[in-house]
């Protein structure tokens, strides 16, 4: 999650006190946006269009993996209550990609959201609404009151509880308007591929696409245009002749390749041969912290893989819903956690204790795993650690980065890897001299990084939203994602060169005071559930900081959600990384087997230390009824 920093949920002087008992009804800002509305048929929406009905709305960007995991959670309820409710999402961008408007077209087509879309690129609409974080939930009532405010995923149950209760109550008081909502969808393109993801070349020359959005994968001639034939129905699912959203394709040794069924939280093996299609690993559930991270493949939850690469015996799976590196072993069949924490960032060290923020690429070339760490704009790399080797000890693995600094930084930069930038990248390509092409995505570049002088350079320019590419000979053949097709370009012998950009997030820091800093974590467990004590403590809060100097104490991980953080003399500002996870439990006396559910938040806040500042930091965990 990407969130800015957190305010109090303050609109024209009224202000939303969640500790309150008795509840404030408080008016929904209207909603606006620089960039218009998409799926409305050319129609601007207002509130009072929408009057009568549920409103709710997504705010999200389509870099966030949890934003796309919530546009899946939200796609059953907006169909079991289509007639009383209107999702709108509210695109918040966060890149400087994100901002532009043919950017936020594309992506509402290639993750299929069918309600309107307000593309808001100035954060107006955000602002008014007080957002901490993407991706958050905003309920709207028929009368036009905001009812409840949800940061993060997993909120779907407690939303659809809070809709049926607004329905009974509504339809009691004859302020609920049943009928169609205002959704128009666009005229569908025929095109041979739409918004494919990944591709692979097959041991006969052809290549096989997953073609994302369509929900298949498809095999085209060597000449990368022509169609030989497609595999799957082309509607969601996960039967033996159905994907949803696949992207990572990676030969296997036998021949057949293992497909990354996104959505469906699945690894698949299809068989060119002879056309079968076996899943593998994954239950088809999303995981969840606290679910198991190693055993049976397919007795075991994955969250969005994105990417394959087979590499030392294993086949290695880029999970990005959950930022971490897994592996399947088909030889015994299971799966593992193999790098990765869960924590989004950028933290270097044996694979147990690294941070990644949605790993989307992979490449294997000899000793290194090479990974597009794609909302870090970074590429990074594992491999096996020295046997003196202090980072990890023994035969473990490590992770190192080759380009990117973290969450914040990002643009279109060459040269030194230490000073250079990337945009979201989302594929690596291990090339025969040692160095690994970029799909460079949010640049629509193909870059290269090269170990040997630790220099970036630009390869290629004018693609649209490339992710991936394969190598043929003395060409690459890049995945032009948004453009959907494939394109043949000649390794250069020298680099493109363009004029170098840099950005970092913008985003306002919140003004603290210096001294000891009062890190106040709101969790209230949604209405008909209660803390799942049964083990032990049910909260847990770690915190970091960028610079680490700007702490003098408080980081560190514990299970109270309150903590004291003291700030160090002479650092004037920096951000504070927060994560905090709660568990709950429905709780009701005629439930024989309560469901649990998981409450989690990253927070990124960018902190300036300040005379005047604020002694309390109040960050909003679950969502709170604020009516």
């Amino acid at each position: 999650m990407f969130p800015l920093p957190p305010a109090e949920c303050v609109r024209t002087g009224v202000t939303l006190n969640v500790h309150m008992a008795s509840r404030a009804r408080v008016r929904a800002p209207e909603l606006i946006g620089k960039g218009g509305w998409l799926n409305t048929g050319g129609t601007d929406l207002t509130l009072s269009d929408l009057r009568g009905r549920i409103v709710i709305l997504d705010f999200w960007t389509f870099c966030c993996v949890n934003c796309l995991h919530v546009l899946d959670e939200l796609r059953e309820l907006e169909e079991r209550h289509r007639d009383s409710v209107v999702i709108i999402g509210v695109h918040s961008p966060k890149f400087v990609h994100e901002a532009e408007h043919q950017a936020v077209v594309d992506a509402v087509e290639r993750y299929g959201v069918e309600h309107p879309v307000l593309d808001d690129p100035e954060l107006a609409t955000w602002k008014q609404y007080a957002v901490r974080a993407w991706p958050t939930l905003v309920v709207i009532d028929p009368e036009g009151y905001v009812v409840a405010q949800h940061a993060g995923e997993g909120h779907a149950h407690a939303i659809g509880k809070l809709v049926e209760e607004l329905i009974a109550e509504h339809t009691e008081k004859g302020t609920l308007r049943r009928g169609d909502g205002p959704y128009v969808p666009p005229e569908p393109v025929a095109t041979d591929l739409r918004f494919p993801g990944k591709a692979v070349r097959l041991p006969g020359g052809t290549f096989l696409v997953s073609d994302t959005t369509r929900h298949q994968l498809v095999e085209l001639a060597a000449d990368g245009e022509q169609v030989v034939r497609r595999i799957g129905t082309g509607e969601r699912g996960l039967g033996p002749d159905s994907f949803n959203e696949p992207q990572g394709l990676a030969l296997l040794p036998d021949g057949t390749v293992a497909v990354a069924d996104t959505v469906n939280h699945a690894i698949r093996v299809f068989d060119p041969a002879t056309g079968a299609l076996e899943t593998v690993a994954g239950t088809g559930k999303q995981w969840w912290q606290g679910s198991p991270t190693s055993g049976p493949a397919r007795e075991v939850d994955l969250s969005s893989p994105w990417d394959l690469a087979w590499w030392q015996d294993r086949l290695w799976i880029a999970m990005a819903g959950v930022h971490q590196i897994w592996t399947y072993d088909p030889a015994d069949g299971t799966v593992a956690v193999a790098a990765g924490t869960t924590n989004e960032g950028l933290v270097d060290g044996p694979a147990a204790e690294a941070w990644f923020a949605q790993p989307s690429g992979l490449a294997a070339a000899g000793d290194r795993l090479w990974i597009a760490d794609s909302e870090t704009s970074a590429v990074r790399w594992i491999e096996r650690a020295a046997h003196d080797d202090p980072a990890a000890p023994g035969d473990g693995y490590v992770v190192r980065t080759a380009v990117g600094t973290g969450l914040f930084d990002f643009g279109h930069r060459d040269g030194a890897a230490e000073q250079a930038l990337l945009q979201h990248p989302l594929g690596v390509t291990a090339l025969p001299d040692g160095s690994v092409a970029v799909a460079d995505t949010y640049n629509h570049a193909l870059r290269r990084y090269d170990p040997a002088s630790g220099e970036v350079t630009t390869l290629a320019t004018d693609l649209r939203e490339p992710s991936a590419a394969v190598l043929v000979d003395d060409d690459i053949v890049v995945v032009e994602s948004a453009r959907h097709r494939l394109t043949r370009l000649r390794l250069p012998e020298e680099a493109v060169r363009v004029e170098s950009v840099a950005h970092r997030t913008q985003r306002a820091a919140t003004d603290v005071a210096p001294g000891t800093l009062r890190l106040d974590v709101v969790f209230q467990a949604p209405a008909g559930q209660k803390l799942d004590t049964r083990y032990g403590p049910s909260t847990r809060l770690l915190v970091s900081a960028t610079p680490p100097e700007l702490l003098a104490d408080g980081s560190g991980a514990g299970t109270d959600l309150v903590r004291d953080l003291v700030l160090a003399d002479g650092v004037t500002e920096g951000v504070l990384h927060v994560s905090a996870m709660a568990a709950s439990c429905d709780d009701a006396p005629d439930i024989e087997y309560p469901a649990c559910h998981v409450h989690q938040q990253d927070w990124g806040v960018p902190v300036r230390i300040t005379e005047d500042g604020a002694a309390r930091l109040g960050l909003v965990l679950a969502g709170l009824d604020a009516e």
